[in-house]
């Protein structure tokens, strides 16, 4: 399982085959080392509001993604399509 370099986006390493069906990938950052979790989406306003009406703060964005922090304390990002659309729309679910 080699990590690759994310084409146009270094700050990111894919780690294909991490997780069987979901996107892995570390990203540099330069603040406090820490981890957080991507949700991939085809509609990024949905789940963010959908996310924000549960607790979440929008802190900010970047590109086409917004930055959350959860009531945790933890930081998330819901980013849109990156993956094959095929094996997206196969695999994606939808939360209540």
């Amino acid at each position: 399982m080699p990590a690759n370099p994310v084409p146009g986006e270094a700050q990111f390493t894919s780690l294909p085959g991490a997780f069987p069906g979901l996107v892995t990938a570390m990203q540099a950052v330069d603040d406090e080392p820490r981890y957080h979790v991507d949700i991939e989406t085809d509609d990024v306003a949905a789940e963010t509001a959908r996310l924000v009406a549960l607790g979440a703060l929008e802190l900010r964005r970047w590109l086409d993604c917004r930055i959350l922090r959860v009531p945790g304390g933890h930081l998330l990002c819901v980013i849109p399509l990156h993956s094959d659309p095929g094996i997206f729309h196969r695999l994606a679910r939808v939360w209540d």
